[in-house]
């Protein structure tokens, strides 16, 4: 059901998924416990955050002082646009406007901005958003949120399922610091895998083993799990957080057992290699061998856990592998294609294992 869930996302025309309040407040005060001005003097921008909705805008407006913030920005994209977009002349409207016109509404998407006590209450909260119409539809890869991107330090939002390597590129291109939600599965994109290989971009601080995250949905989504206060909730496995902002966990050493007492207490047997990498596999993170000097394939949920002062990652094994990996790394990890290893999944016993990272200890400091 969970696969049929995230197909369901991914199909919608609207990708709609909505993170709840306490998973983001979880995940943001983890950057907060590592440096706690992190925030602070800073713009943000949730740019598929419409507040109606958006749990994201309803966290970061409350927390405007005590972050520090100097700005929040949030947009939100029209999903009925993909309907008119052919002969659409957009128009900027104030929201007061009295000639505005309902239908135009669904052809132009939001912008909420946060930077002062407009209530004048004496504080700077959700309440204090101001918003107005966009001249476009809202969509983050239009000239218009482009140049409202520009101005902002920090990206935060869960972006469309159907549409993550489209963001990830939109969001390296600008070069800002980002925290996003994605699917485990993106780990094995070509166009994700190298910037997590290179550190250029991590996992969060939260679990990010792949459990399932509980979601609300629009009232009109079918495939629900459980309904609670008149809202309908889903969810999805394989949830992870993404991220290029520093926290203490990726710096937290994993203890580790030798090779010779893992063998001796849990695996019970001596570790198999590779048929087709010069490497050996370690089927659970808690098996990785404190002593070993090789090349180490180590399952995905392996770069929640990751420290990049205690190992190397290598390259990934899987079918993208052939393709993708530049030819000094297959020539380092002495890969051998494998009538069975689909392009450069790791075999074992002539059979393919699930997808793996290569990994290598740094035996010191990076």
């Amino acid at each position: 059901m969970a696969n049929s869930n995230l197909t369901n996302a991914r199909n919608a025309k609207n990708d709609e998924f909505y993170t709840q309040y306490h998973d983001i407040e979880k995940e943001i005060s983890a950057y907060l416990e590592y440096n706690p001005n992190v925030f602070y003097g800073k713009t943000i921008l949730l740019p598929c955050d419409d507040p109606e909705w958006s749990n994201f805008t309803k966290y970061f407006a409350q927390n405007f002082e005590r972050f520090g913030l100097k700005k929040l920005i949030s947009t939100s994209y029209a999903v009925e646009s993909k309907l008119y977009k052919s002969n659409y002349q957009p128009t900027l409207f104030e929201v007061n406007d009295p000639q505005f016109d309902e239908y135009k509404t669904r052809r132009n998407g939001k912008i909420f901005t946060l930077t002062r006590d407009k209530s004048g209450d004496g504080k700077i909260d959700v309440n204090d958003l101001e918003w107005q119409y966009l001249q476009g539809d809202g969509d983050f890869k239009s000239p218009e949120i482009i140049k409202i991107r520009e101005e902002a330090d920090f990206i935060i939002t869960n972006p469309p399922f159907s549409l993550f390597r489209e963001f990830i590129g939109w969001i390296f291109e600008s070069k800002k610091n980002f925290v996003i939600i994605g699917n485990m599965n993106a780990i094995t994109y070509k166009e994700v895998f190298p910037l997590i290989k290179n550190d250029e971009m991590w996992l969060g601080a939260g679990k990010n083993d792949g459990r399932n995250i509980w979601y609300e949905v629009p009232d009109n989504y079918v495939n629900f799990h459980k309904e609670e206060n008149g809202k309908k909730y889903a969810f999805v496995a394989g949830t992870i957080w993404f991220t290029n902002i520093d926290h203490g966990r990726r710096h937290k050493p994993l203890p580790l057992m030798t090779e010779a007492d893992l063998i001796k207490f849990s695996t019970k047997k001596p570790y198999e290699k590779y048929e087709n990498y010069d490497a050996i596999e370690v089927s659970q993170v808690k098996h990785i061998p404190s002593d070993y000097k090789g090349v180490m394939g180590v399952p995905i949920s392996f770069l929640s856990k990751h420290n990049p002062e205690q190992f190397e990652i290598i390259w990934q094994a899987s079918g993208n592998t052939r393709a993708s990996a530049p030819k000094e790394i297959l020539k380092r990890l002495k890969y051998t294609p494998h009538p069975k290893d689909r392009g450069g999944c790791t075999i074992v016993n002539g059979q393919r294992t699930y997808g793996r990272i290569l990994i290598k200890h740094r035996h010191g400091k990076k």
